[in-house]
């Protein structure tokens, strides 16, 4: 089987008026980071999608958080999504479909992905405390949603219970990692673009 992504390996710059974010990817790697970020709740979810999805991540990035963090939280997220984008190519000999479900103390989170070539969120999040200490949570839409109009993907999150949001949001970026592994993994039964339409 021939691979036109052979070495799926992307590198993003994206500047604004707003940030400035480098980052560099590799879906096949071994789960190493070097993540820097203005706000360190992000950060650290970050390095959880790195270890637990095997993807080597560099990620420097900076943004006018003393306005809102929203700006740098989105274009994390878009920058992610175009990183995927670029490292898989063709898309040829991956699996597509990705599934996990993560438990975290109390909480229990759901992630499926399809990398379908069409954009969709469905995130079912409801907290009564949406905080982790300044951080607010709800943020984090904006994440999963750049991600998924730049990656070009169908993800569906889903919370079964819980109610911590540190639990919560922990849980759901290692499923997150675990589902977009599994999807992207390249299967040697796989020939050519896995979808009767030829093209993702």
């Amino acid at each position: 089987m021939k691979i036109k992504n052979k070495n799926r390996i992307a590198k993003i710059q994206r500047t604004t008026r707003e940030t400035d974010i480098s980052m560099e990817l590799n879906i096949d790697g071994t789960g190493a980071y070097k993540i820097e970020t203005p706000i360190p709740f992000v950060t650290h979810m970050l390095e959880q999608l790195s270890r637990h999805g095997k993807f080597d991540l560099k990620i420097k990035a900076r943004g006018d958080v003393e306005i809102d963090e929203h700006h740098t939280v989105e274009d994390l997220g878009i920058s992610l999504g175009e990183a995927f984008y670029k490292a898989l190519g063709s898309k040829e000999g991956i699996v597509r479909f990705g599934e996990a479900t993560v438990p975290l103390d109390e909480a229990l989170v759901q992630v499926v992905v399809d990398f379908s070539g069409r954009p969709y969120l469905v995130r079912k999040i409801s907290l009564r405390k949406r905080r982790v200490g300044r951080f607010d949570t709800d943020l984090l839409e904006g994440f999963f949603q750049g991600f998924v109009n730049h990656a070009r993907v169908n993800l569906h999150i889903r919370l079964e219970y819980g109610m911590d949001p540190h639990h919560v949001t922990e849980a759901t970026f290692k499923a997150f990692a675990q589902a977009v592994d599994r999807a992207t993994r390249l299967d040697p039964r796989i020939v050519g673009i896995p979808s009767t339409k030829g093209v993702l």
